[in-house]
């Protein structure tokens, strides 16, 4: 089986937050999903599960932070192209995220923007150009 990465997160409002998700690029996936959590995936390796609180303080002892007020990760998903940069982001906003919380990036060969989602977690949407690792080890 090859690995596989699963980013669990708290939510307030599950309905709210899997449609930010989806908007952000994640397939619901029936199979883990229901009244007290959402999973999307956003590839066959990389899956988003949104839990209501009550649900995640099962699988820890630790208060639930609030990453409206503090930064707890910096998140990141890469999109094909500049443009769909932007036009992630722009679904993700009309879904309920705020744009740009940080800055964006534009280095020529790599551009990012962020957003934040309806509990304040910011995933940052990053695109790079392949041509300019070529080579690399």
């Amino acid at each position: 089986m090859a690995t596989m990465i699963f980013v669990n997160l708290p939510v307030r409002d599950l309905t709210a937050s899997t449609a930010f998700y989806v908007a952000l690029g994640g397939e619901v996936n029936p199979q883990f999903s229901g009244e007290r959590s959402s999973s999307l995936m956003f590839s066959d390796a990389i899956g988003v599960m949104l839990l209501t609180h009550d649900h995640y303080r099962e699988f820890t002892k630790r208060p639930i932070g609030d990453a409206r007020r503090d930064s707890q990760t910096l998140l990141a998903i890469s999109v094909d192209s500049r443009e769909a940069v932007d036009a992630t982001l722009a679904r993700a906003v009309a879904a309920g995220g705020g744009a740009d919380p940080n800055p964006a990036q534009d280095h020529g060969f790599m551009y990012g923007r962020s957003i934040e989602d309806p509990d304040g977690y910011v995933w940052e949407i990053m695109w790079m150009d392949g041509a300019a690792f070529a080579g690399s080890p």
